[in-house]
């Protein structure tokens, strides 16, 4: 079980980490949940609920206070980002 566990906090790391990444090298003032989860190849989920799995990665980042989304345009960027503007 430990092994188990280990591999998927790594996994769940890693993921974050590549939404950071996309989100800091964004010119467009931030990114689509859609965009994200299409570029990450991640854009899944059951019938009317596809890019279910970015947004649960957003969700887990926002409390973490790491991204925020704009509630006007839905786009969603680091946190640093909108408060620096």
């Amino acid at each position: 079980m430990d092994d188990a566990y280990s591999l998927a906090q790594r996994a769940m790391a890693d993921l974050k980490s590549a939404v950071y990444t996309l989100l800091k090298r964004s010119s467009q003032g931030g990114m689509r949940n859609a965009d994200i989860g299409r570029a990450l190849g991640i854009h899944a989920g059951h019938i009317e609920h596809e890019g279910h799995i970015p947004r649960t990665l957003l969700a887990i980042m926002e409390k973490e206070g790491v991204v925020q989304q704009d509630p006007q345009s839905k786009l969603w960027s680091l946190r640093m980002q909108i408060e620096s503007e």
